[in-house]
């Protein structure tokens, strides 16, 4: 699949845009844009493409993709027959992190809503979700401008409180790491990103935020509740799958590129966190 930068920049003079979409199927490209995007599905079934995560969607979904994360919704192929009937609808808000101002998240009573735009750095499908937010969805589409500004800070609000949802995206698949006020922890992602196609491991991520490699164990296993082999692990393995959909190498280039010094620890590792082998990963994803 090739990726391609969707510019979706208004010629209106808007923070936001929402959009009714009701078609045969959705627009099938692997894409990205700055905007976030919140999405609900009102018709239609098929598979979810966020980053490294490919699920099935369907009536009902809603999810919230953050800035620069490559998404599609595929449509089953009874949408894309001759002589179909079926239609594709679904309602689409498209934002930017700053659309209120640089400072608006910064407010106190922002900090939900913070909190879920970043966990949408890796794509949210909220599980469960009340009928309440669907229909505020809905309502979105015939508002005037002004009163869509005061709703989508409503239903964030809504969203930002959900309990249950589920992290699409393995971070290792986006190419950027996130910032956060823990100056250690940037240290550390920062030389993770930077180095994990490497041979490291936690004594040399140790000796970077000057502590020894128990403390630092510990400090990691607290902090992210896994040890830190794990998630160097799925770093590469969020690599890896990346350079499949990209279609690009053999698996066994893709395995030493990813960071891993031999290939049978590459595909146990792989089917581990992926649960299913390299090529099977592959051959279900190449169409």
């Amino acid at each position: 699949m090739k990726l391609h930068l969707l510019d979706r920049s208004s010629i209106v003079d808007r923070s936001l845009t929402v959009s009714h979409n009701l078609y045969q199927n959705f627009l099938r490209i692997w894409h990205f844009h700055v905007e976030f995007e919140l999405v609900v599905i009102i018709q239609s079934s098929g598979m979810r493409f966020v980053g490294d995560n490919i699920e099935k969607f369907d009536v009902g979904d809603i999810v919230l993709i953050g800035k620069n994360v490559p998404h599609m919704w595929l449509n089953d192929d009874k949408y894309f027959e001759k002589d179909s009937s079926l239609e594709a609808e679904a309602i689409s808000v498209h934002f930017k992190k700053d659309f209120l101002g640089p400072d608006f998240l910064n407010v106190p009573e922002m900090q939900p809503i913070a909190n879920l735009l970043h966990r949408a750095e890796q794509g949210v499908k909220f599980l469960n979700a009340d009928e309440n937010v669907i229909n505020e969805l809905k309502i979105l589409v015939n508002l005037d401008p002004m009163a869509q500004i005061i709703k989508i800070i409503e239903i964030l609000s809504l969203l930002s409180k959900h309990k249950e949802y589920q992290l699409l995206s393995s971070s290792g698949f986006l190419n950027s790491f996130h910032k956060t006020e823990n100056r250690r922890l940037d240290k550390i992602y920062e030389y993770v990103f930077e180095n994990f196609n490497s041979p490291i491991g936690s004594g040399d991520v140790a000796k970077i935020v000057g502590m020894n490699k128990s403390a630092f164990s510990r400090f990691f296993k607290k902090t992210h509740r896994k040890p830190f082999t794990k998630y160097l692990n799925e770093i590469r393995i969020g690599y890896a799958c990346k350079l499949l959909l990209e279609n690009n190498e053999s698996i066994t280039s893709i395995a030493f590129l990813s960071g891993f010094n031999n290939i049978s620890n590459f595909n146990r590792q792989f089917k581990m966190i992926k649960g299913k082998s390299p090529s099977s990963y592959f051959n279900y994803h190449k169409s």
